[in-house]
Formats: structure tokens, sequence, C-alpha cells
């Protein structure tokens, strides 16, 4: 896990703890940085954690078509041009594996989930806030001289609908995996980082800034009505935070035409769908990607029940997922 030096985490706390603070900042850069028009060809990975959004994000990245935002854009993840600008341009490329402990290795150059620092700034439920959407993305393209976005936020799995109507000409992507893999691997990481914030509290302000809310210290879960399970130190409750996310996902679908499922497990098994998926974003020069499957021994009992409605659902996604 990086280390933040002291003044790291007094910036870090300056840029992204004060609302007023991440306002002015958008304003500053919205005033001072002239853009281009929109294509709105862009795409938007969406999904419960754990679901392979993060592995996804980088290989789409790859292709070179999009700007994205990056761990160099951090703290002033609101104004990255004028950021960048007060960097002079440091670029570090040194790779690390992030604290997930999940293989996946990471530099400033890396493209991340920060654009829920935006959600957090201002209202979805604003009159405007779907022209200062489109801003903050041309912003982003001004920035890395692209007229592509790729975001890679799970939060925006309660914002289908208003990213769906902002951008009918963007695609959206839901990755999925089996349930119970994917509940088991969100109990751990829940675990994992509830311990890391017990060792030290920035990471736990951190995470809070940024809207990392999926799980940890700052756990909120995006479905919080009528639930069965509302441990979340029991798999359970995991499991059905999935059927719930994943069945809104499947009924909103019905309505779209830009929504599209992404078998994980298919991606890693075979390299055509991958192809399949390059060729529907209208990426035309091709390449491949290592995607790598993880199943773990679940080592905790699994109510039949839950179970099996879960897979039934999984299965019912396997069918119109992308193919």
């Amino acid at each position: 896990m990086k280390e933040y030096s002291w003044l790291q985490k007094r910036l870090h706390q300056f840029a992204l703890s004060s609302q007023f603070m991440r306002e002015v900042t958008f304003d500053a850069e919205k005033s001072l940085i002239r853009t281009n028009n929109d294509t709105h060809n862009h795409v938007f990975v969406v999904g419960l954690a754990r679901s392979g959004t993060t592995i996804l994000l980088n290989a789409l990245y790859k292709s070179n078509e999009f700007a994205s935002l990056l761990y160099k854009d951090m703290p002033f993840v609101l104004a990255p041009n004028l950021w960048s600008k007060l960097l002079l341009n440091i670029q570090d490329i040194n790779l690390v594996e992030r604290a997930h402990g999940d293989s996946i290795k990471i530099s400033m150059e890396s493209p991340e989930a920060f654009e829920e620092v935006f959600w957090m700034t201002f209202n979805e439920d604003d009159n405007d806030v779907q022209e200062k959407f489109k801003s903050y993305i041309q912003i982003i393209n001004k920035k890395y001289q692209k007229s592509r976005y790729l975001s890679k936020n799970n939060q925006n799995i309660k914002r289908l609908d208003l990213i769906s109507k902002t951008f009918t000409k963007s695609k959206i992507l839901i990755p999925f995996r089996n349930p119970l893999q994917q509940a088991y691997s969100l109990l751990s990481q829940h675990k994992r980082f509830i311990n890391y914030s017990k060792k030290d509290k920035f990471i736990s302000n951190y995470m809070k800034w940024i809207g990392h809310t999926e799980f940890g210290p700052n756990y909120i879960p995006i479905h919080q009505k009528d639930l069965t399970y509302e441990n979340d130190m029991d798999i359970h409750h995991w499991i059905e935070q999935w059927c719930l996310s994943y069945k809104n996902c499947f009924q909103i679908l019905k309505l779209k035409d830009n929504i599209h499922f992404i078998s994980y497990e298919e991606l890693c098994s075979s390299k055509e769908y991958w192809l399949d998926i390059l060729t529907m974003l209208e990426i035309e020069n091709t390449y491949s990607y290592e995607f790598k499957e993880s199943q773990k021994d679940i080592p905790i009992k699994v109510d039949d029940s839950i179970a099996s409605n879960a897979l039934s659902l999984y299965m019912d996604l396997s069918n119109i997922a992308l193919r």
C-alpha cells in the first residue's frame, strides 16, 4: 500500500474534504480551460464492486482511444488541467500492487474511479447537473487530448437512467460474475479495509473523500430498505446486495439499448468475447488482453435458498449478456 507523507495527507484533505473547495476548483477549471464540443461517444463501466470493473477499465484504457482520470490527477480531480500545470508534468510509471491485494498493479499513469468526487460535490437532482457533468467530461478530454471519455464508477449503478439519458450515444458496460464468488470477495475486502483503517485513519478519510463506500469503514449499502440480511459481516448480506443490484439493472436494461451486461467469466475464457466488446465499442485497432479468473474456495456455509436465487439471476444475466 502506498505511504503518504504528512504534506500529501494535508493536501488531500485540503482539496477533497471541503465541498466549498471542490466547487471552487471546478468553477476555476471550467472558467479558465477552453474545451471542445462533446462527441458523447463515451464508455461508462458500471457495476457492483469486485465484478471486474477495474481490470475492464485498464483493458479499455490500453486502446489509447479514451481520456480518463488518472492517479496523477489526485487530489484536485475536479481541476485536472490546472493541477497538471502545478505538477510540471512529473511522471511516475513505477508499478505497485494496489491495496486490495488482488495482483492489479498501478502507477500514477493508471486510470481509476475518481469521478464520484463530482457527484459528491453536485446534487444529481439539480436542473443543471447534466450540463455540469458534460463540462467535466470535456475538461478531462481536454487535458488528455481525446474526444472519448472512459469512466469507471461503481456508484453509477445508482444512476443508470441519468447516465443513459444524458449520453444516448454512449455505451454503459455492466460487468458481473458468479454471485457467490463476488459476494465472498466483497466481504473479504470489507474486512480488509476496515482493518487497514484501524491502523491508519487517513485510509478511512481518503476513502470517504473520494466516495468509496462500496465496502470498508465508510460502507453504505447500495440498497438499504427492507433488507433480510443487514449484518455486513455476513456473506448473505453481500449476496442479497448482489441480487438487488443486478435485478434492478436487469429491469432498466429492458428500457435502454445502450446498456450491456458483460460476463467476467466469459471475458476470462474467450478471446473472441473481448474482441466482440472492442467491435461493439467501435475500437478499430484490436489487441489482446489477459483477464484472469479468480475462483476461491468459500469457507462459509451459504444458505441453499439464497444461493439458488442468486445463481438463477446469474444465469438470466448470462443469457442476455453481450455475445
